[in-house]
């Protein structure tokens, strides 16, 4: 069965955006694109497009992995058949949908789509 979606985008949590841009283009040479005061997407120099993000907006968390799905409710729908939870409503950004889900061994993840 062909894989509905794939890893796509990684988004590190920070208390500001400004030390942890300064960290990664110092360490890896990552270019950041701001979005306003508390989130900046980067690229890797590789991944066509931003491979990741840094989100400045809440509490502290672990690294969240995003896949991409073309079909975003065929996604949902392999989550929950699958045993997972999601977790709220979709979120809205420019361009596209996500929702977030937890897997049964609790990892939080999230799936999102173009518009």
């Amino acid at each position: 069965m062909p894989s509905i979606a794939h890893v796509d985008y990684i988004e590190l949590s920070a208390p500001a955006t400004g030390p942890a841009r300064a960290f990664y283009e110092q360490a890896f040479g990552w270019t950041f694109q701001p979005y306003g005061d508390a989130y900046a997407g980067f690229s890797d120099g590789v991944k066509e497009g931003e491979a990741g993000g840094i989100n400045a907006m809440g509490e502290m968390k672990t690294p969240m992995v995003i896949l991409y799905a073309a079909d975003l409710e065929a996604a949902r729908q392999g989550v929950i058949a699958a045993g997972g939870e999601i977790l709220g409503p979709d979120l809205e950004f420019p361009g596209g949908r996500r929702f977030h889900f937890r897997d049964p061994a609790g990892n939080e993840l999230a799936v999102w789509t173009k518009f």
